[in-house]
């Protein structure tokens, strides 16, 4: 917060420490990749020890390079180009995968029945759950709540200033993305500490407790129908649910303090229309957030839950989840607005210039 507070340069070195993070994590993921594929046995059953300790090293090293080239490319992209470097590269990885899930579905939905009517149905109702997929997310991030501010009039000398009125704007949304990225991170931990310690999942009366929480973690095995065996690990789907709710409001805490935009309009000289300035302010903001955050975070589990059901439930082998969704819309109608920003200044240089 004090590094937001010292304006360009805090904003280097807040980059800075995020590139130091990045390496780290990138670290720590491309171990536990490594690891995974040796437990596997893709490096060999017959390596010596010192062979195989180079392996596992180079591979660590050219996981942390990738990484750390796909990190400049980003700010590359960021600085000359349009829009977050990072977050078009992951609209393009993303997008790159929709071709194949739509084959997917073609081939188990439409082209199995053997009538042109099931056909069709199958495939209305395919394309209308994709759109109706698309539209709640637009909704969900570009929709917000207006709170009207008032700024009392202030005489100096012959004028008079002030009066004006404007709004805060608190979107539905308020933490993004962030939510289920952490809450995804935090199912699979577990899985990472599994991997370095060589732990598989296992059920049974001779299973540790661990053992059967790694296999709630499993996304894959969450809403089969077919049997009470296979849906308890469902549970795992509750689990990941209130862990995006936590984050939500977690999150918004961080980066929303409406103790701080109350001191801000007191001292401007603002006031939300019949609400006292000051403490009575901050309990209205604090209410009106987190009735907007819990909102928005059903809507997230919603749109993270249904893709999930349909692997589950139907078999829909389909690699995008609901926050691959939400990326590309709200990577989308980010570029957009920046685009639109950038054609308004070029507009109105042009007509200061003339």
């Amino acid at each position: 917060e004090e590094m937001q507070k010292d304006g360009e340069d805090g904003r280097k070195k807040i980059n800075e420490y995020t590139r130091y993070l990045s390496i780290a994590l990138a670290v720590i993921e491309g171990a536990a990749i490594v690891i995974g594929f040796r437990n596997q046995g893709l490096f060999g059953t017959n390596n010596p020890q010192s062979s195989m300790t180079t392996a596992i090293v180079v591979a660590v090293a050219a996981l942390t390079a990738g990484a750390a080239f796909m990190m400049w490319l980003g700010e590359q992209i960021t600085e000359k180009g349009v829009g977050n470097g990072i977050s078009i590269i992951l609209l393009i990885n993303i997008v790159a995968r929709i071709p194949n899930d739509l084959s997917n579905l073609y081939q188990n939905y439409v082209a199995k029945p053997t009538d042109v009517t099931s056909k069709i149905i199958a495939a209305v109702i395919i394309l209308a759950i994709i759109v109706a997929m698309f539209v709640f997310i637009v909704f969900l991030q570009d929709g917000e709540r207006r709170i009207p501010v008032q700024y009392a009039k202030k005489i100096q000398g012959h004028k008079v200033s002030g009066g004006q009125s404007s709004h805060i704007p608190l979107k539905v949304n308020t933490a993004g993305v962030i939510p289920v990225i952490f809450a995804s991170s935090m199912m699979s931990l577990p899985v990472v500490i599994a991997s370095f310690a060589g732990i598989q999942p296992k059920t049974g009366p001779d299973a540790t407790f661990f053992q059967k929480f790694l296999t709630l973690c499993n996304q894959s095995d969450w809403c089969k129908i077919g049997s009470f065996a296979e849906f308890k690990y469902t549970l795992g789907l509750l689990i990941y649910i209130g862990l995006v709710i936590f984050f939500a409001y977690f999150y918004t805490s961080v980066t929303f303090n409406p103790l701080e935009i109350s001191n801000n309009m007191k001292k401007q000289g603002g006031f939300i229309p019949g609400i006292r300035p000051g403490k009575p302010t901050t309990e209205y903001l604090t209410t009106v957030l987190n009735s907007i955050i819990f909102l928005g975070a059903i809507g997230m589990v919603i749109v993270c839950a249904l893709p999930i059901f349909f692997s589950g439930a139907f078999g829909a082998d389909v690699s995008f989840s609901g926050t691959s969704l939400i990326i590309v819309v709200g990577v989308v109608i980010e570029t957009i607005k920046q685009i639109e920003s950038l054609v308004l200044v070029r507009h109105y240089k042009g007509f200061l210039g003339n």
